[in-house]
C-alpha cells in the first residue's frame, strides 16, 4: 500500500514534541498516517478578507506532511457557515425548519470543494489511498474523478445520513446524493444510516445492491448507481477506551474535581456534557429533568444535574438563539425548583479541561446522554469508560443516537417525552449495584474491543481491499 493522505476540513496540528491534541480521532489517523507516511490536508484555520487565500502552507513531522490552505471570508460564510452548517447540518440531523438553502451557498460549497481538489492534485502520487472525512467535502471526490484521478478513495460520514423524505427536501440533493457514488468505499456510523442511504438511491431510481447472497448483511453493502460500482459499511467510530479509563481514574482527585465532590455534600450529580447545538436535545433534557423533580419530591435536594455546553458555532443565528433558550430553561428550573442550600441545575457555558472531564463523569451516578439526533455520541462512550468498576454510573441515553446501536447496557429514552426521560432518571438513581456492575461490564467489554484504533485500522483495511472501479461517469 502506498501512502495515505487523508482530507477533512480543519487539520488538527501536533504541538512542537509532536503530541497531538485531546480526542480520538486526531490520535488514530495521525497514529495511521505515521505508519505508511502521508498527508493531512485542510483548511487552516485562517481567512483572508478576500479573493485568492494564497499558496498552501506545509508543516512536517516524522513521516507525515500537513498541507493547510486558508479560506477566505466569502468562503467561510458560504461554503463553512452557510452550505454545510445551515443546510446539511441541519437537514443531515432530520431539522428540515431550520435549514436556509440559498443558490449563493451552494455555489459556495462546490467551489470550495473544487478549490480543495485542485490544490490536492500536485500532491497525489499513482498508490496513493484518500480518506475523506464528513460532510463538508461530500463533492470532493467527483471533483478528483473529473481531474483524472483513478486512485482509491475512501469517505466517512461522522453525522448521520437523512430518510429519503428529508434528502429529498433539499433542492439539490440529486448532487449530493451522487456524490458520494464517485467513492470506491462509503462509511457510516450505523447500519440505519447505511439503510437510509440506500433506500434514497432506490426511492431515486439510480441504483441498488448488487447482492452478495441470499440475505443482504444490514452493516454493509455492495452497490451500484450512477455508473459505477463501490462498497458501502458501517463502522461505528469508538475512543481512546484505556487511556480515558486511565485518566479518569488519575483525575479523582484534581482540584475540580474536589471542588464538586465537596460542593455537592453527598448529593448525587447527573452530567451532561454537549456542545451547546440544537441536535443535542439540552432543552428538552431540562424539561426532562423538571420532569424528573416533579415526579419524585423526594429527590428534591439530594440531586444535582451538572450540564456542560460550550458555545459553538457562534456566527449562525440558530445557535445564539439556542444559548439564550438553554439560559432561561435552567434559570427557570432553578428559580422555581430550588432552595436556598441547593441549586438543581449547574449550568456551564465553557469548556472543560479533559481530565478535569474524566473524573466528574467519574464522580456522576448518572450519564444523561439524550441527543434528538446523533451520528455516534462519544460522549455516552467517554462517560462508560471512565466509569469506577467497583460502583460504575448509569447511562442513561437517546434511542436517536448511533452510540444506541452499540451500548447494550444503557438506559434508553425518548427525549422528546418529557416523562420518560424523568422515569429513566429514577430508574437510573434507584438501580441496585449488582445490576449497575453487569450493565457497565457489558458496556465496557465492547468498547475495550471496538475503540478509535480498531475503527481507524477496520475502515483502512476495507479500503485497501476494495478494487477502484474504473466504470463509466
Amino acid at each position: 500500500m502506498g501512502r495515505m493522505i487523508v482530507v477533512s476540513n480543519r487539520v488538527p496540528l501536533p504541538d512542537k514534541e509532536g503530541r497531538m491534541p485531546a480526542g480520538g480521532l486526531a490520535v488514530a489517523v495521525h497514529a495511521a498516517l505515521q505508519d505508511s507516511g502521508g498527508i493531512w490536508f485542510g483548511w487552516s484555520g485562517q481567512s483572508v478578507p478576500e479573493g485568492d487565500p494564497g499558496p498552501v502552507s506545509r508543516r512536517s513531522h516524522g513521516t507525515i506532511d500537513y498541507v493547510l490552505t486558508d479560506l477566505s471570508d466569502r468562503d467561510m460564510d458560504e461554503y463553512y457557515s452557510g452550505f454545510a452548517n445551515r443546510v446539511l447540518w441541519p437537514l443531515f440531523h432530520c431539522r428540515i425548519d431550520l435549514a436556509e438553502y440559498s443558490r449563493r451557498d451552494k455555489e459556495g460549497y462546490f467551489r470550495v470543494n473544487r478549490m480543495f481538489a485542485d490544490r490536492l492534485m500536485p500532491l497525489i502520487e499513482p498508490d496513493d489511498i484518500i480518506w475523506v472525512h464528513d460532510y463538508h467535502l461530500i463533492p470532493l471526490a467527483e471533483e478528483l474523478r473529473r481531474r483524472g484521478v483513478t486512485n482509491r478513495i475512501g469517505f466517512f460520514l461522522h453525522i448521520p445520513w437523512p430518510p429519503a423524505d428529508i434528502l429529498f427536501a433539499m433542492p439539490i440533493y440529486d448532487q449530493i446524493l451522487k456524490g458520494l457514488s464517485a467513492y470506491d468505499l462509503v462509511g457510516f456510523q450505523t447500519d440505519h444510516d447505511l439503510d437510509n442511504y440506500i433506500s434514497c438511491l432506490i426511492r431515486e431510481g439510480v441504483g441498488d445492491r448488487v447482492e452478495e447472497g441470499t440475505r443482504p448483511d444490514p452493516s454493509r453493502a455492495t452497490l451500484s448507481a450512477y455508473g459505477r460500482t463501490f462498497r458501502a459499511r458501517t463502522f461505528g467510530i469508538g475512543i481512546e477506551t484505556r487511556d480515558f479509563a486511565e485518566l479518569a481514574a488519575a483525575s479523582t482527585e484534581t482540584e475540580a474535581v474536589t471542588d464538586m465532590r465537596r460542593s455537592l455534600a453527598g448529593r448525587d450529580l447527573i452530567i451532561g456534557v454537549d456542545r451547546l447545538d440544537y441536535s443535542k436535545g439540552i432543552p428538552q433534557r431540562i424539561l426532562g429533568f423538571e420532569r424528573f423533580l416533579d415526579l419524585n419530591p423526594d429527590r428534591a435536594g439530594h440531586v444535582t444535574l451538572l450540564q456542560i455546553a460550550p458555545s459553538s458555532r457562534s456566527e449562525v443565528p440558530e445557535y445564539r438563539d439556542m444559548q439564550s433558550e438553554v439560559e432561561a430553561l435552567a434559570g427557570h428550573v432553578n428559580g422555581t425548583r430550588g432552595r436556598i442550600d441547593w441549586t438543581p441545575i449547574r449550568y456551564v457555558n465553557q469548556s472543560v479541561e479533559r481530565g478535569a472531564l474524566a473524573g466528574l463523569y467519574r464522580e456522576a451516578r448518572v450519564g444523561l446522554v439524550t441527543p434528538l439526533r446523533d451520528g455516534m455520541n462519544l460522549v455516552a462512550k467517554e462517560y462508560v469508560a471512565a466509569q469506577n468498576p467497583d460502583d460504575p454510573g448509569v447511562l442513561v441515553l437517546s434511542r436517536f443516537a448511533g452510540a444506541a446501536r452499540e451500548l447494550k447496557g444503557a438506559v434508553l429514552c425518548n427525549p422528546y417525552d418529557s416523562e420518560q426521560t424523568a422515569r429513566a432518571i429514577e430508574w437510573a438513581l434507584s438501580m441496585t449495584l449488582e445490576e449497575r456492575r453487569d450493565r457497565w461490564r457489558g458496556m465496557m467489554d465492547y468498547l475495550l474491543a471496538n475503540d478509535i484504533q480498531t475503527w481507524c485500522r477496520s475502515y483502512l483495511q476495507a479500503l485497501a481491499d476494495t478494487a477502484p472501479d474504473r466504470g463509466t461517469r
